[in-house]
């Protein structure tokens, strides 16, 4: 019976970390690829995470959260497909720029960085 137990609680435990480590992998991203895409692709209308067409929808977390806009996900969405004067960046970017983009955006938005 112990021997049973010892293989359930091993087996399970490699299941459990084998799905931490591939979450990890998709959920990767880095901040400073995502400040350098988006001083090349967003600070003309976004500098200072201000926003020069709409300044009602700046780039703080209160804002954001205003316009439901108040995660990675989210932020992905909205650069992934553009809306309300935004241009659609799933053409001129590659989804792991999309990502590190959005992450130094949320980043700074949770700091208060801006």
């Amino acid at each position: 019976m112990k021997f049973l137990f010892s293989l359930f609680f091993s087996s399970y435990a490699v299941l459990v970390m084998s799905t931490h480590m591939a979450f990890s992998e998709q959920t990767a991203f880095d901040l400073d690829a995502g400040e350098q895409i988006f001083s090349q692709n967003c600070v003309s209308c976004h500098a200072g995470g201000n926003n020069l067409v709409n300044p009602a929808k700046t780039l703080n977390l209160t804002d954001l959260h205003d316009n439901n806009k108040d995660s990675v996900e989210a932020i992905i969405y909205q650069v992934t497909n553009g809306a309300s004067g935004m241009p659609v960046f799933s053409g001129r970017l590659a989804e792991e720029d999309i990502v590190n983009v959005a992450n130094f955006v949320f980043n700074k938005a949770k700091t208060n960085s801006w």
